[in-house]
């Protein structure tokens, strides 16, 4: 039944040039509730076509175009090109190609590229927001325009100068890009950034803690910061607790089965992981387990998965690694079902936790750093153990009690599913979302001339 005052949404989401991007599948996954709940939502794509692991509701046509983008960026030349070229440049199929043999973009090159952006109307990229402005102006009235993550806060003003719409922008832990930029652009993507939040009518967190390190970092208000818990689509995970005992006691498994669910790259701490595992293994020389990982590996972090394979390849860990690629959603629900335990060991405080809410949704318990989002999550759900950050002692001793109490273990993962599935799904999400875009959208007509 669709909703008595249904919303049309823009979301404009940027994509990160073929990788699996946890803000990219939580703003499709928010996009796909809202649309089954009733409101009329555009998934519209940034940059590089947006991928996910489920079903896309991403419109085909893609704004702000990443060639475009890099070539008006590097080139005055570009700034002026005609529109029927590039329209040619931001063909999808083009801009995807690309990205898979692009090189890496050095730091400062992002940095600029970054600061130009936040510029807006200002910046290098003018032509592009001028034709973002047309396209969104063209569509029929619009309710809202949300935007996947404060880096593109730049447009903030100039939607609504030009359209008089409510700008929403959802923080996403932006602050660990930034602060790997060189100065002066991080000083001045934080100058810029505190400017372009001054046009936008709401910003949203997803837990308390990512909304008091932004409120910080962006020297606003705490209370200006609202705080939705995301959610996750439920359907195809573990279909209940009757179905996790089972599974948990079928084969009185003796090898402990861990799984490793993110990114392969240094700041999720798979090293950690290994670091960790090298001490249990040392400690417990009878604990029989093996660590199971999968996860989206880029190019450039391939070197990063050889060393730690490396570490597996000798010693007390020999044989006990296997990479599992990167999973679509299938593929992913059935590698969290096939573990006893998920440990996302993240050397930098995370600002969402989807992962956990994955596992949690399948039943298993999370070993997860007391950091970031996951305090908060694991105090709400009882759904695993923290350990203390960066420390693999730490880490190893709570896998070792997860080991020694598998009973527990299977008690903690249920705690977490049942969390997830009172409240942390994407309708609940979706419905807390579409609140605040009414009463955003309420706000601007009482202001309107």
């Amino acid at each position: 039944m669709p909703p008595p005052n249904p919303l049309r949404i823009i979301h404009l989401v940027s994509g990160a040039g073929g990788m699996y991007c946890g803000s990219c599948m939580h703003g499709n996954t928010l996009a796909a509730a809202l649309l089954r709940a009733g409101h009329d939502v555009m998934l519209m794509p940034l940059y590089t076509p947006v991928r996910t692991d489920d079903e896309s509701v991403r419109h085909e046509r893609l704004a702000f175009g990443g060639l475009n983008v890099f070539l008006q960026e590097k080139f005055a030349l570009f700034r002026k090109t005609p529109a029927a070229l590039d329209r040619l440049l931001d063909r999808p199929a083009l801009v995807r190609w690309l990205s898979r043999w692009g090189g890496k973009t050095d730091a400062v090159q992002l940095g600029a590229l970054t600061v130009s952006m936040l510029r807006g109307e200002s910046g290098r990229q003018s032509k592009e927001v001028e034709k973002l402005l047309g396209l969104l102006a063209s569509l029929p009235q619009i309710d809202v325009i949300h935007l996947s993550n404060v880096l593109l806060a730049g447009l903030a003003g100039p939607i609504r100068r030009s359209l008089k719409v409510p700008v929403v922008v959802s923080l996403t832990g932006e602050d660990v890009f930034i602060e790997k930029l060189p100065e002066p652009f991080a000083a001045e993507t934080r100058a810029e950034l505190q400017r372009c939040v001054s046009h936008v009518d709401a910003l949203v967190a997803m837990n308390g803690y990512f909304a008091d390190r932004m409120a910080d970092y962006l020297s606003i208000p705490r209370q200006e910061i609202h705080v939705i818990p995301p959610g996750i689509k439920l359907a195809g995970h573990a279909a209940d607790p009757e179905t996790v005992l089972a599974e948990s006691g079928r084969e009185a498994r003796d090898v402990f089965r861990i799984g490793y669910f993110s990114r392969i790259c240094h700041d999720k701490g798979l090293h950690l992981l290994a670091e960790a595992l090298e001490i249990a293994a040392r400690e417990a020389p009878d604990c029989r387990f093996t660590l199971e990982a999968a996860g989206y590996l880029g190019p450039y972090d391939r070197r990063y998965l050889r060393d730690v394979e490396k570490r597996f390849r000798q010693g007390r860990l020999h044989s006990r690694f296997h990479y599992a690629g990167s999973p679509d959603r299938a593929g992913k629900i059935a590698f969290l079902q096939s573990v006893d335990v998920v440990c996302l060991p993240s050397v930098f405080p995370e600002s969402k936790g989807i992962a956990a809410l994955e596992a949690w949704a399948n039943g298993k318990p999370v070993l997860a750093p007391d950091a970031g989002a996951f305090p908060e999550l694991i105090a709400d759900t009882g759904g695993g153990i923290l350990f203390e950050p960066g420390h693999a002692d730490a880490l190893a001793r709570s896998i070792l009690q997860f080991e020694a109490n598998r009973d527990r273990a299977t008690e903690l993962g249920l705690c977490g599913m049942a969390a997830v599935r009172d409240r942390y799904h994407d309708g609940l999400m979706a419905e807390r979302t579409a609140a605040l875009y009414h009463a955003l959208a309420a706000n601007r007509r009482r202001e309107a001339p």
